[in-house]
């Protein structure tokens, strides 16, 4: 009798445990498949989605944001005149285009693992691009009375979207990623909030700080003591659809300068010198689309196709756009200087604006050319060092005259480029391996 109720209990035990073991594979496959439902699939089309297009256009305000930053800068009359003081200022505007940079390339990162077309995709992104709003709102006084609503937004974005993500997708191996990612910008946000509450030598300092983290961590896989690090590459499996991204990044900066040129004219009296002045502005602005577009340009995705190596070649990508949009923004600084006083003297640190854009922009496009074809034509860093040789020669000179230098330049680049292609089959990609 009593070893019948044990046999009985023991049964009754085993199909307990048999229904707790089925439910918890039920409940696996149920996170597993919600997460798959997440992801981008491999045999979707990896061009940009128009939600992605929207998300962009707040980057517009933002960059015109970091702009006028950057005339201010070169407009206080104890910057203008020294070319150094003003390096100095133009850091302090560099930190919160990094700060910005850095949403608009993780975003970039999140559409192309996950689909755009879910619901809780698109929320994520239009709730980042809300946050981006107030971020470049919080631009013009993120060192002085609106740091903590910069930096309060910025941790806000990227510790609540990685915490979002950390929870969509468990049972999946992207939730590990996310995991790791959340410790450093959790650590990052302590300078973060921290050096916004700070005087602004100190602000500067910590805010340089934890971007050194949160850049540092994503090259180095997020690496945490115990847990290891991520060997994920987002280039690995979406490099076209990244590639693309980041051309229509270039698009929007190249759009950022036609729009300040053209409103810096409606600031003033329309006359023939600042017309003139609006003119060289937009040739500046169509040469620099033309020397990034031309090859290089074009077939980004089929390069890192083509390496063996794909996430190499596409951090390479990423600073070489890093830099060719930087140049494109003081670029667009140096064309409304140029248009606030045509005929005047150019002082030391307008001449950097004016000449320094277009050779920065110039440095980012050799190393983008190196990505594509594993070298550089010798007319870009020649047209580098042209432009630095004209730099002393052009302080006190009408800054419409510099103006008209850089379009020289420039225009010397594309037609070489021209020259060189001509008659010639279309250049294939062949990135280093």
């Amino acid at each position: 009798m009593v070893i019948g109720k044990r046999l009985i209990r023991a049964r009754r035990a085993d199909v307990v445990r048999l229904l707790q073991q089925q439910a918890d594979e039920a409940g696996g496959r149920v996170t597993t498949n919600r997460a798959a439902s997440l992801l981008r699939k491999r045999e979707s089309p990896q061009r940009p989605t128009f939600l992605e297009l929207f998300f962009d256009l707040v980057f517009v305000f933002a960059l015109t944001r970091i702009v006028h930053e950057l005339v201010l800068d070169y407009t206080r009359d104890h910057v203008a005149e020294r070319l150094t003081t003003s390096l100095a200022e133009n850091g302090e505007t560099l930190l919160l285009f990094l700060a910005v940079w850095w949403i608009w390339t993780q975003t970039a990162w999140v559409t192309s693992r996950f689909d755009p077309f879910q619901p809780a995709i698109q929320f994520v992104v239009l709730a980042t691009m809300y946050g981006s709003l107030l971020l470049a709102v919080a631009i013009s006084g993120a060192l002085a009375e609106t740091g903590l609503l910069f930096a309060s937004t910025y941790v806000a974005i990227q510790v609540g979207r990685t915490l979002f993500f950390a929870l969509m997708v468990r049972g999946h191996n992207l939730r590990r990623v996310n995991m790791l990612a959340l410790v450093w910008f959790s650590a990052s946000a302590v300078p973060w909030l921290t050096g916004a509450l700070a005087p602004e030598v100190t602000r500067n300092s910590l805010w340089t700080l934890a971007l050194a983290i949160d850049y540092l961590g994503a090259r180095l896989g997020w690496p945490v003591p115990g847990l290891g690090r991520s060997r994920v590459s987002p280039w690995s499996g979406a490099g076209e659809h990244l590639a693309e991204r980041y051309w229509q990044l270039v698009i929007v900066a190249l759009g950022e300068t036609i729009l300040t040129s053209g409103s810096s004219l409606l600031r003033g009296p329309i006359v023939p010198e600042r017309t003139m002045a609006l003119t060289v502005s937009f040739l500046i602005t169509v040469l620099l689309w033309r020397i990034y577009f031309y090859r290089a340009g074009q077939i980004l995705g089929e390069a890192i196709a083509a390496s063996a190596n794909p996430g190499r070649v596409g951090r390479l990508a990423e600073l070489s756009h890093l830099l060719m949009v930087a140049g494109i923004l003081a670029t667009s600084a140096g064309s409304e200087l140029t248009l606030i006083d045509p005929t005047g003297d150019a002082k030391p640190a307008w001449v950097g604006a004016i000449l320094g854009g277009p050779a920065l922009f110039l440095a980012g496009r050799s190393l983008f050319e190196y990505v594509a074809f594993t070298r550089v034509s010798r007319p870009r860093p020649i047209g580098i060092v042209v432009l630095a040789a004209m730099s002393p020669v052009m302080v006190g000179r009408p800054p419409l005259v510099v103006a008209l230098a850089a379009v020289a330049v420039l225009l010397g680049v594309a037609v070489s480029d021209t020259i060189r292609a001509h008659g010639r089959p279309l250049e294939q990609a062949s990135p280093p391996r």
